[in-house]
């Protein structure tokens, strides 16, 4: 039976130097999705809120302005980038990676006199009449949600526009942004071993963020006083960091920032900080003792602790939600949004998580357990969101051989919740975090987490 119990999370350490991805790796998931494409080019579109893709193919993100990459023949790989981001993409270890400036791309208001025109850069980089073009967006639209014979893309209409113009019509353009962001086969979707390593890295670090908010947080402090707590280093981040509070007489947003709000006992409060891989979340009351609050949170632990035991290798996206939503169901609770989610560069992808869906867990994914349960009462806030990656015998082999101190966390944290939790997980399921299931529904007792 689930219950609280006084538990003492060990110091796994947080570590310091992130785990990089090689050039050549870079390269293959270019020439990878290059050769799915089956056009002329592959453009793929960037800014910095949508750096995902390019930041997955090359390992350079926009800061400022929009960026592309273009993929084209014989293995040509160029970055297209404005003023600000020029200087940037020497970040790349990407091989035989072209720069060329397209000042389009930068801020208003700045220096355009010495490449004005995108259509001009393209057609110098080597797009022409007849070629083909496939547009990587920063996401695509299902067919429920489109109905023209045309592709929709989800980049700047201007580009569209642009691209047509050079190759001679739209009939050329293909919408090609699902090899990379399809739930199931996506390159995004299913990454290697370097990735995990690097997405540990992230999740660690935000597990250890916010268990210094949980169990710092005192009535008397302004949620801007607590969120001082955040021991945020300089991290690339997914999301704004969040934190926010709440009395019965009050909605609480899990997705504000901090503000000036005084917290007070009995508050309700919940905080998130997401880098880039892994996002950790906690949610409760600012108490030490409250029952009725304790055995929901006891019935959306048991929802959670389904979670793992479904997510086997194999297991399709409509298992997986049935199982949850089924157990939330026997505490009065749904899920708020999907019951868990891929997680990249962007804090969300996409989910094979879905009602009905066919796509299955596969081994190389990276997942947020993220089951927001609803509905909370005004003044309440509950969550336990961390990083989990799906790996099988061959994949675990590869991370402990190559990333030896990433592995031994893991390991570390597979007893932990096995001895100090009670639940068994199975081999393939890598807990990322330092707080793994670690839910403590009331900070001021964040020695007490719920166990079985």
């Amino acid at each position: 039976m689930t219950h609280l119990q006084s538990v003492t999370i060990p110091d796994l350490g947080v570590p310091a130097e992130r785990p990089q991805i090689p050039g050549s790796t870079l390269a293959a998931r270019c020439d990878a999705v290059y050769s799915k494409a089956g056009t002329t080019w592959v453009f793929v579109y960037a800014d910095r809120e949508h750096n995902a893709n390019i930041l997955h193919l090359t390992g350079f993100d926009p800061r400022f302005e929009e960026a592309v990459l273009l993929l084209g023949p014989g293995g040509k790989r160029i970055v297209i980038t404005g003023n600000e981001s020029e200087s940037f993409t020497a970040i790349s270890p990407l091989p035989g990676l072209e720069v060329m400036l397209s000042q389009t791309m930068s801020l208003m208001g700045q220096d355009r006199t010495r490449a004005p025109r995108l259509e001009s850069v393209l057609r110098e980089a080597g797009l022409s009449a007849g070629d083909s073009v496939g547009v990587v967006g920063w996401k695509y639209l299902e067919t429920e949600e489109w109905e023209d014979e045309r592709p929709g893309f989800i980049v700047p209409h201007y580009m569209v526009v642009t691209l047509a113009r050079i190759i001679g019509g739209h009939d050329g353009l293909r919408d090609v942004t699902a090899i990379l962001m399809h739930p199931n086969h996506g390159t995004r979707s299913i990454v290697d071993a370097d990735q995990i390593a690097a997405f540990e890295w992230a999740s660690t670090r935000a597990s250890a963020s916010i268990w210094n908010m949980v169990t710092k947080a005192r009535p008397g402090q302004r949620e801007i006083d607590a969120a001082t707590n955040f021991l945020y280093a300089g991290e690339p981040l997914t999301a704004h960091s969040m934190f926010s509070s709440g009395d019965a007489n009050t909605t609480i947003h899990g997705l504000n920032s901090a503000g000036s709000r005084v917290l007070n006992k009995g508050d309700g409060v919940t905080t998130a900080v997401g880098y880039w891989g892994g996002l950790s979340s906690r949610a409760g009351l600012l108490d030490d003792q409250d029952d009725d609050f304790v055995k929901t949170a006891a019935g959306y632990f048991d929802a959670l602790v389904q979670w793992y035991e479904t997510a086997r290798l194999g297991a399709t996206g409509d298992e997986l939600h049935r199982a949850v939503v089924n157990k939330l169901a026997e505490s009065n609770l749904k899920s708020a949004l999907n019951a868990g989610h891929l997680t990249s560069y962007d804090e969300w992808s996409h989910s094979p998580v879905r009602p009905g869906s066919t796509d299955t867990i596969q081994s190389g994914m990276v997942f947020q357990v993220d089951v927001i349960p609803t509905p909370m009462l005004p003044g309440k806030a509950l969550n336990c969101e961390d990083a989990v990656a799906i790996a099988d015998a061959a994949l675990r082999a590869e991370i402990a051989q190559k990333h030896p101190e990433t592995w031994a966390r893991i390991e570390s944290r597979r007893a932990f919740v096995r001895d100090s939790i009670g639940v068994i997980l199975a081999d393939h399921l890598l807990p990322l975090s330092n707080i793994q299931l670690c839910l403590p529904p009331l900070w001021l007792k964040a020695g007490h987490i719920l166990v079985r």
